[in-house]
């Protein structure tokens, strides 16, 4: 599993918000579909809602999904499902952030929801780096101002777990009305998009079998406010190799299946194990 490491000379004379825009714009480097760009904060800009800013921000936030779904795929979505992705594709992002940074350097940057944008017109996001981390006594980052010590790995997940939970419990009780679904199916969705996020990203640096691990040790069973755990297992192909899958019990899902229903998620409980085998090439 990747460490951090020791402070590289351009980041040695920075703060936090500084080592974070670093931080994701590695990320953004690594990963295609994780579409963000590091701002310095703005005036507000009613193309640009943040969450938790008001009514008219998510409306339109839900709007924009919605045109884009129907757009891209030439189908009306009811304005939960609309919601609902709208809700998935943030949680990803978001969670990917704050995940992705633990994975790569060993670092928690806690990210408030007031930190990010949504361009309505793309569906990007817009980050601020904030000027508050976490990370591990040895870190030379535990210097600067703003950064919290954690005493070990498992406390340093805790603090991962807590950032994720106090970004998005108000971004929920935001979007949580539009999506019509309960808490636990929200936080699902929460829990789902933190696993996969870190799970992705060790698929793209070639390492899938030390991200599942990562991603457990997150989750490795329900703790509030995540109703589940990250609950991988495995399936063996014709060939004999073994993939990791998730658990066709989900706590959550992401609707994808109402749009393509020829084309659910490999992770869907409506996607049976042949399926799943067939898509891997076994």
């Amino acid at each position: 599993m990747t460490v951090a490491l020791d402070l590289a000379p351009a980041e040695a004379d920075t703060d936090v918000p500084g080592l974070l825009a670093m931080s994701y714009r590695r990320l953004t480097s690594l990963c295609e579909p994780l579409s963000v760009r590091v701002t310095h904060g703005g005036r507000h800009d009613p193309l640009r809602p943040c969450l938790v800013e008001g009514q008219e921000g998510v409306e339109a936030f839900v709007d924009a999904e919605a045109a884009r779904i129907q757009n891209r795929y030439g189908h009306t979505a009811p304005r939960h499902v609309a919601a609902s992705r709208a809700l998935h594709d943030y949680a990803w992002s978001v969670g990917l952030l704050m995940g992705g940074v633990w994975y790569l350097e060993r670092r928690v940057p806690r990210i408030a929801p007031e930190d990010v944008r949504v361009d309505l017109a793309s569906g990007a996001f817009d980050i601020t780096p904030g000027a508050r981390l976490a990370c591990l006594p040895d870190d030379p980052a535990v210097a600067l101002s703003g950064v919290l010590p954690a005493a070990q790995e498992e406390a340093l997940r805790g603090e991962l777990r807590q950032a994720v939970a106090a970004h998005m419990g108000p971004v929920l009780d935001a979007i949580g009305p539009y999506a019509r679904r309960g808490s636990r199916a929200l936080w699902g969705v929460v829990a789902d998009d933190l696993v996969s996020g870190i799970w992705y990203l060790g698929r793209v640096l070639g390492e899938e079998a030390t991200a599942v691990r990562a991603a457990t040790d997150i989750l490795p069973s329900a703790l509030a406010p995540f109703p589940g755990g990250a609950d991988f297992r495995r399936l063996r192909t014709a060939d004999g190799h073994e993939h990791p899958t998730r658990t066709r019990t989900r706590t959550s899902c992401c609707l994808y299946y109402t749009i393509r229903p020829d084309e659910a998620c490999s992770t869907c409980p409506r996607t049976g194990d042949a399926e799943r085998l067939r898509r891997l090439g076994g």
